[in-house]
């Protein structure tokens, strides 16, 4: 596919797609394909749908991104609306490309081609999409947008400042232990404020997404969301098992290192608000404005290698973030993607903590990853591989940049590498107890409000039990669960970080023995892009399948040394 030449970012025109055309253009490739008398006919006619597919995700992540920097934008709102409700009624549609791909006479030549995996996806996509369910889809679109926007607007006063979510964040890591403290309850009763809905709105998505699963066959909606996550080598049980080498593994391990984080900090016994102060001194940030860190980041891509290099001066040349938090922005940071331009995007939230180094580098990775699959696969489905598969782009990108730390860190380099790597090894359980919360939701979706605040305080005694809230009434009886916007957003994607984080930790222990090796079977992986299943492209890339005995063990032995060096 040709992209499309561009300007800035903020220079793109945006234009309303008209669906009714569009639905015309689908049906006619769609016709052609059906009606092809040989391969090379057939083929022109996928590329025709795969173009009207690009178009549409183009447009409808171009939106996205302009509605989630400002969620008080109501032209975007407006948009966002329109193509959500639309894109939900193209079920049809897309019911009708899948039976005609799938049942092509040219199917031998279509996996030489672009691999069997183009199948196996498409036979999971048909089995999950159904026009039975439009109305629910869009009724869990409308839903995601309203949640998106209410934690965005939410606001305080803190010390004479007005305050959102990520202020106070950045709150909590003043050396000052009065005043994180004071930020973390005015943290949490900004949640308690607006709990009551943010428990509607989820009851409301447990709701549909079960439904949609038991419309479809589905026993629960978690065997319905595995094959939409085309989780195709494994299942449940292997997650169930990956959790609890995590939890006889990490979680002692974990428990020992908030024990010496306290003595660390001269006190008695760590609390919530102390979990993201690692020295007494206060944490190491970021030296430089937003630009500056831009400019680093860019030499630094460029001494990493041409592929990085080249990358990166694209995003910069086209504009290709919105880093910086301010009123109204949705929370979060993430990648986004313009396949038309053939250009991924970094969104992020900026607070001036040691946590923007890693987000712009954690997106940067997902991003180096699209560039080059865009450039390496032609089909929307062999571009983008799976989250557990993404998510090692990312995190191994934060660990492949350790060497250039200085640059960004200066004299508190050391305590900026201990802070990535205890912090990733710390939050090991949060993520294993987020997926196991969610399991339990979804075995069970009449639980109640309470119900789930129960689920979540005994899943977070199990997995970190040396968290202590300090007597905040809400977090204590269990409203942590609320702050984590993938169960709102993004059901049963957040394990796929845990999973990623151990090859992650592969990697970091192949560049400490050979970076150029290293580097190249992380190319491979990245370039890759979703041309083969999970556990096949970790074998591609020379990585450990992280669901085997022992795997988390072996594992973490790359960063021990890091860890046990600082006491």
């Amino acid at each position: 596919m040709e992209f499309q030449q561009f300007g800035k970012f903020s220079e793109i025109e945006f234009k309303r797609i008209d669906f009714g055309k569009m639905k015309k253009d689908f049906v006619t490739a769609i016709k052609s394909f059906e009606n092809a008398k040989n391969f090379q006919t057939a083929d022109d006619a996928l590329m025709k749908i795969e173009q009207l597919r690009s178009d549409m995700a183009t447009n409808g992540n171009l939106c996205q991104i302009r509605q989630h920097i400002n969620t008080a934008d109501k032209f975007y709102e407006a948009e966002m609306k329109y193509f959500y409700k639309n894109i939900a009624l193209f079920t049809f549609v897309a019911k009708r490309a899948y039976k005609a791909i799938l049942n092509t006479p040219f199917r031998k030549e279509f996996s030489i081609k672009y691999g069997e995996i183009f199948f196996k996806q498409l036979e999971a996509d048909n089995k999950t999409t159904s026009a039975k369910n439009i109305f629910l889809v869009m009724k869990e679109n409308k839903l995601t947008m309203d949640y998106s926007k209410l934690v965005a607007t939410q606001a305080c006063t803190f010390d004479g400042k007005k305050c959102n979510f990520y202020g106070l964040l950045k709150l909590m890591e003043n050396q000052d232990r009065d005043i994180r403290k004071r930020a973390m309850q005015a943290w949490s009763k900004m949640y308690e404020n607006i709990s009551e809905k943010l428990d509607n709105i989820f009851q409301q998505l447990v709701n549909i997404r079960s439904k949609m699963a038991k419309r479809l066959g589905f026993n629960s909606y978690i065997d319905m969301i595995y094959l939409v996550r085309h989780r195709f080598d494994y299942n449940e049980k292997d997650v169930e098992a990956f959790r609890e080498q995590i939890l006889k593994v990490i979680t002692p391990l974990a428990g020992k290192l908030a024990k010496k984080q306290a003595e660390r900090l001269g006190i008695e016994k760590l609390r919530y608000y102390d979990e993201k102060i690692m020295f007494p001194d206060g944490n190491a940030n970021p030296i430089g404005t937003t630009e500056e860190l831009i400019e680093k980041t860019q030499k630094m891509y460029r001494d990493i290698s041409a592929e990085s290099g080249e990358f990166f001066d694209f995003m910069v040349e086209h504009g290709l973030f919105d880093l910086e938090t301010k009123p109204n922005k949705h929370m979060g940071g993430y990648c986004s993607v313009l396949p038309n331009y053939g250009a991924p995007f970094i969104y992020s939230n900026f607070n001036g903590t040691g946590a923007d180094h890693r987000v712009l580098t954690h997106e940067a990775g997902h991003c180096f990853n699209f560039y080059l699959s865009m450039r390496n696969n032609m089909l929307t489905e062999t571009v983008d591989a799976t989250m557990e598969v993404c998510e090692i782009h990312s995190i191994a990108m934060e660990h492949f940049t350790i060497p250039y730390a200085k640059e960004f860190f200066g004299d508190n380099t050391d305590k900026a590498i201990y802070a990535l790597i205890a912090d990733r090894l710390m939050g090991l359980p949060y993520m294993a107890a987020v997926d196991e919360f969610q399991h339990e939701v979804f075995h069970n979706p009449k639980m109640t409000s309470d119900d789930r605040l129960a689920v979540w305080k005994k899943i977070e005694r199990k997995y970190m039990p040396w968290r202590d809230y300090d007597g905040d009434e809400f977090l204590s009886k269990g409203g942590f669960w609320m702050q984590k916007q993938h169960v709102f957003l993004y059901p049963f994607y957040y394990i796929d970080y845990a999973l990623a984080q151990i090859s992650a930790y592969e990697f970091y222990g192949k560049d400490k023995a050979d970076h150029k090796s290293a580097w190249k079977d992380y190319v491979t992986l990245c370039r890759a892009g979703g041309n083969d299943t999970y556990l096949n492209l970790l074998k591609m890339s020379g990585l450990t399948n992280p669901f085997t005995a022992g795997a988390v063990e072996k594992a973490i032995k790359s960063v021990l040394p890091d860890i046990e060096k600082v006491k």
